[in-house]
């Protein structure tokens, strides 16, 4: 027979053991990863439209989504990512949508740098034929970019 400390010491480690692997499936019933999703995944989507004041005005923040379709109403209108210290790992997948106008991308605090380079910059300009889509991934410091 069990004695109540033998007991709940079982239940405690029981809880312990199972929340230290746990896995979450999504229509499969052996995860493999943390998170294993077998079927597709949709992501947030937002659309932002600039402001209209160009590079001498505020800018438009990004605090939701993670696809997101920036369409700029004035040369160089400015979108602002978070800090990236606030959000270690965040992806977004932005895209500016307007064929003709520039967008500039800055952020709250840090830098961007390009995938593979050791040289930032304060902001990036996205427009046709340059930096069109943009994916950004903090490493919870400063900004990572790739086209």
């Amino acid at each position: 027979m069990f004695n109540i400390k033998q007991v709940l010491f079982l239940m405690v480690f029981g809880c312990f053991y199972q929340s230290g692997f746990s896995q979450v499936g999504v229509n499969t019933a052996t995860p493999l990863s943390t998170l294993d999703i077998n079927g597709n995944l949709s992501v947030k989507v937002v659309n932002l439209t600039g402001n209209g004041s160009g590079t001498s005005g505020s800018a438009v923040l990004i605090n939701d989504g993670v696809y997101i379709s920036i369409s700029p109403t004035a040369t160089d209108d400015k979108f602002q990512l978070p800090n990236p210290v606030s959000f270690p790992g965040r992806i977004y997948f932005i895209r500016n949508i307007n064929n003709s106008i520039t967008a500039q991308l800055t952020t709250a605090s840090g830098l961007f740098f390009p995938k593979n380079s050791t040289t930032g910059s304060s902001s990036i300009f996205m427009y046709e034929g340059n930096l069109r889509t943009v994916t950004v991934i903090s490493d919870g410091v400063n900004w990572t970019y790739i086209n």
